[in-house]
């Protein structure tokens, strides 16, 4: 028999079972933590004077596809893959596929230059966690890029907020030096690092600049960890 996905539970009313006090004190609606990623990742090609304009992307864990239509014209490729379908349901304007086996990527070897797991890997238990990013790994071009992006644990704000979330009953969040050597022991230097969400949305808006000096203090809400594949 076929379990159900986790995510196929939710996937109605998913944007409902986020909503708690401190994140809506944070920011006006889920579109800023989104838009947040977006200008991250766009950062991070342009400090390297990458065309990204030429490079086939995948979202991996794309849930309802929120970063893909944000940031998915900027690839010559975009697409996403999510264990739900239910949550893929709602993912327009890229194509999509269900993720059929949960430790496998739906996708051939070496396919893409620049993979994404956003809140990805707090879902996935710790001891398929390096057999998940040697599949990123096998579907990344040699040289191409990996970016995870997670929950902070060492923010206490994040902290509460994900306790109290159902969507989150069984993350179990990792810090961005357990990420860095997961990337490590699985094929990957790490190109870059930082931690952000620091100021709500309000105030960020203002002084967006105060973030970038704070970027290596790890208390963001979130952190970044971008790898590149060896060989």
């Amino acid at each position: 028999m076929t379990t159900q996905p986790e995510f196929d539970r939710y996937s109605g009313s998913y944007e409902d079972l986020l909503k708690d006090p401190i994140r809506e004190s944070f920011a006006g609606s889920s579109a800023f933590f989104h838009l947040r990623k977006r200008d991250l990742i766009r950062e991070y090609f342009r400090r390297r004077r990458r065309n990204t304009h030429a490079m086939r992307y995948l979202d991996f864990g794309c849930g309802k596809g929120e970063l893909l239509s944000l940031i998915g014209a900027d690839f010559a490729y975009a697409t996403g893959c999510d264990p739900s379908s239910g949550m893929l349901e709602s993912a327009h304007g890229f194509p999509v596929r269900v993720q059929e086996e949960p430790g496998r990527i739906p996708f051939d070897d070496a396919q893409f230059d620049f993979v994404t797991a956003v809140c990805v890997y707090h879902h996935v238990p710790r001891e398929q966690r390096a057999s998940l990013t040697a599949e990123v790994r096998r579907v990344l071009r040699p040289g191409g890029m990996f970016a995870v992006i997670e929950h902070n644990p060492y923010n206490p704000a994040t902290r509460i907020i994900v306790s109290r979330t159902p969507v989150d009953a069984d993350a179990v969040l990792l810090p961005a030096s357990e990420t860095r050597s997961m990337l490590n022991t699985s094929g990957f230097s790490i190109d870059w690092s930082c931690y952000f969400l620091y100021l709500p949305e309000r105030l960020y808006r203002r002084v967006a600049g105060v973030e970038k000096v704070l970027r290596r203090v790890p208390l963001g809400g979130q952190y970044a960890v971008f790898g590149q594949r060896e060989g």
